[in-house]
Parts: structure tokens; C-alpha cells; sequence
């Protein structure tokens, strides 16, 4: 993995969680109009449609699965797209995609890994399932070599899309039941040889909210999947703290909170219409990025602020758009995780609410969750991601082998 295409993407992951906030809210709290979302174009494989017996199928279930051709990075691995059943954030069934990675080393039953990669984007080229592929040197996955870590000790790794069908970028709660689904569907196929596996979840930044989220809801939403543990880094826990205490001006990534704004929209319509609040610059956007992937959403926004594109700066809340961050930020969720955590982050972080990481850290101690926190005080969102790598892999490793986790709370 080069560190310099990582830490630039990883940077620009790390603006967009604090521009999520500080813009979405203000581009929402107007009144309501006509605009109705912009939704992704439909994918022109048919292998990705969702069949219109959806809802005869439980979370989980698995819906079809495609053999891809082998790929380089990966040696001596198969890869398989397996499309199963969810359910989005409004309890309706909807059909999501996992990318499963099998060594042919592995053990049947070897440990499964579900690894929550950062996507960017509003549209169907964005998808790990896809981009892994793509030559387009835009959208390839530059860190993919680094997978061969876990392929090479065994492990099986899952990648969902864990935006969903509709791409909505933003929107966490989503994240986290696709991923638990998604590790539902990589049991369910038998050629996997992964029903009996050990699981653990990963992830970072946007990834680990994803984790986090699966982590927080699966004794809920998956309590019959035995997960032995989850690695959630530089989370943003709160969104709502955010909206609180940034500010509205031009930034040189704000076409990423745009995007994250759509999403919500694709996701809560009625309760978060952002497109009846653009202005006609706004909308010429909306219509140039409704399929965009990280690059081509950066330039769209490139030093905008929500002052260019909202036809209200109005600070007025909105209730019901402020309940959808709301329902979106992990602190404020009262569920708590079922099995160790592993949760490590800078203290000088200055792109996600740091109090807000351990006032949720503490609440999950307080219910007698295990929990490993490691601080790395750097000031640099990519550098603690990085520098925490070591410890997180070596937890990992414990979970797998069995061994009971211990916690520092």
C-alpha cells in the first residue's frame, strides 16, 4: 500500500465527517417543496436487482451469488458476490451485496472477517464489489494488496456494501445492519465452507461506523450471530456534535457532505428533503454527482460551502432532520454491543468529537461491555489509524484463536 495515496484518502474521508455536520441541517431546515430525491441510475446488471419477492426472504437470507475471475492482488484466492436480503433504516426489505475473499489455504470453519471499507460515493461504480476491478485510476482500491495479510493467516474476509442500493452515503444506522446481514448471507453459502466460522468486524473512520453500528445493534437486530469481537477506529459518534460546533464556509471537500446529505435523503425522503432546499446551483450539482465516486464528488463542491447551494442559510432547526442525525449518531443510541470491542483514536483529534468517542466508550463500560481502548495521541486522523494498526491486528488474531479479551475501562 503506498502511504501517500492512503493518507489522501483518508484525509478526505476524515473532512467530510465534520462537513457532514456542519452543512446537511442548514440545506434541510426550510420549508417543504416539490424537489424529490435523486435517486442512483438503475445498475445496468441485472445480477445487483432486487427481485420483487424481496419480502418473502429473511435478513440474511441469500438471494444469488456470482463467482468473479480471480485478481492478482489477491493470490491464490477465490472471490464471490453474494446478494442477500436487508433491511434499510425504515424496516423495509431491501437487497444488499457482500464480497466474500476465501483463501485457498483456509480451514472449513476458519475465521471470517468482516471488514467495513470506507465508501464514498452515490452511485454503483462506488461499490467495494465493483471497484476492486475497476481500471479507472480513480476509483481503484489502492490499499486492496494490504488484504493479503489476513488472506494469508486464513482468514476469510466479507467487504458489504454497506451503503446500500440506493448508495445512501451517510447514512449509519444502514451500515451497521447490511454489515450483520451480510455476515448472515457469507454463512448461508455452503461453497464458503464459513456456517461454524469465528467472526470479527473491523473498520475505520466511516468503515468503523459501520462497525460500530453492527457491533451496537446486533443483540438486537442478529442475536443469533456469534461474533467474538469488533475493531472500531476513529469513529464519529455523534453528528449532532458536529452540526453543533462547525461552521458553514467553504471548504475544499464539502462536495463530500453534499453527497452525504443526498444519501440521507435517498434514505429518510420525507423526513430529510434536502433537494427542495437547493438552490438551482445546488441542483445542477445534485444532477452532476448522483452517480459520483470520491474524485468527481471532491471537484463538484471544491471550496462551496452550504451558503452556495442552499437557497436558506437559516441555523433554524428543522425537528425532524435533526432526529435523523439523531438517529444516526452512535452516543446517543441506547443499545450496547454484545461482544469485545477493540476502539482506538487520537485524543487530539480534531475531525471527530472526541468526547463524544469516550462518553459512548464509557456508557458501553458502565454496561459491563469488554472494551480495549487504545489512545494514540497524534494529531493526524490517518497517522492514529495507522499507528493503532499493529494492536488492532494482534486483538484480532486473540479473538480468532479463542482466547478470552480483556478490557482497560
Amino acid at each position: 500500500m503506498k502511504v501517500g495515496s492512503a493518507t489522501r484518502r483518508w484525509r478526505d474521508w476524515s473532512r467530510v465527517v465534520v462537513l457532514i455536520a456542519s452543512g446537511l441541517l442548514v440545506l434541510a431546515s426550510a420549508p417543504a417543496g416539490l424537489a424529490q430525491p435523486m435517486y442512483p441510475a438503475p445498475d445496468p446488471d441485472a445480477f445487483y436487482a432486487q427481485p420483487e419477492d424481496i419480502g418473502a426472504y429473511a435478513p440474511g437470507d441469500v438471494l444469488a451469488t456470482r463467482p468473479m475471475p480471480p485478481l492478482a492482488a489477491f493470490p491464490d484466492t477465490d472471490i464471490t458476490v453474494v446478494k442477500f436480503r436487508s433491511t434499510n433504516s425504515t424496516g423495509k426489505p431491501i437487497a444488499a451485496i457482500t464480497t466474500v475473499l476465501t483463501p485457498h489455504n483456509r480451514q472449513p470453519d476458519g475465521p471470517l472477517l468482516s471488514y467495513q471499507h470506507i465508501i464514498n460515493g452515490l452511485g454503483a461504480q462506488c461499490s467495494v464489489s465493483r471497484v476492486l476491478y475497476t481500471d479507472d485510476p480513480n476509483l481503484m482500491v489502492r490499499e486492496a494488496p494490504a488484504y493479503n495479510f489476513a488472506l494469508q493467516r486464513g482468514w476469510s474476509i466479507a467487504m458489504p456494501d454497506h451503503l446500500g442500493p440506493q448508495f445512501a452515503y451517510g447514512a449509519a444506522k444502514l451500515g451497521g445492519q447490511i454489515t450483520l446481514d451480510g455476515i448472515r448471507a457469507a454463512q448461508r453459502v455452503d461453497e464458503l465452507r464459513l456456517a461454524d466460522s469465528p467472526v470479527v468486524m473491523a473498520g475505520y473512520s466511516g468503515g468503523g461506523m459501520a462497525t460500530a453500528w453492527a457491533a451496537s445493534m446486533a443483540e438486537t437486530y442478529a442475536p443469533e450471530l456469534r461474533i467474538a469481537g469488533a475493531a472500531a477506529g476513529g469513529v464519529p459518534m455523534n453528528l449532532v456534535k458536529m452540526l453543533e460546533t462547525m461552521g458553514l464556509g467553504a471548504h475544499p471537500v464539502f462536495g463530500l457532505a453534499l453527497a452525504a446529505g443526498l444519501g440521507l435523503e435517498r434514505e429518510y425522503p420525507e423526513r430529510f428533503p434536502i433537494s427542495e432546499q437547493l438552490n438551482d446551483r445546488g441542483l445542477q450539482v445534485r444532477q452532476t454527482v448522483a452517480n459520483s465516486c470520491t474524485n468527481d464528488l471532491l471537484a463538484a463542491g471544491a471550496n462551496r460551502g452550504a451558503i452556495d447551494f442552499a437557497k436558506s442559510t437559516s441555523m433554524i432547526g428543522d425537528s425532524d432532520a435533526r432526529a435523523v442525525v439523531e438517529e444516526n449518531s452512535l452516543e446517543l443510541y441506547d443499545g450496547t454491543p454484545n461482544m469485545p470491542i477493540f476502539e482506538w483514536h487520537s485524543p487530539l483529534d480534531g475531525l471527530v468529537p472526541v468526547d463524544a468517542i469516550v462518553n459512548t466508550v464509557q456508557r458501553w463500560c458502565d454496561a459491563d461491555v469488554t472494551v480495549q481502548s487504545l489512545t494514540v495521541p497524534v494529531p493526524d486522523h490517518l497517522t492514529a489509524a495507522v499507528l493503532g494498526l499493529p494492536h488492532v491486528l494482534s486483538w484480532i488474531d486473540a479473538r480468532f484463536r479463542g482466547e478470552t479479551a480483556t478490557g482497560n475501562c
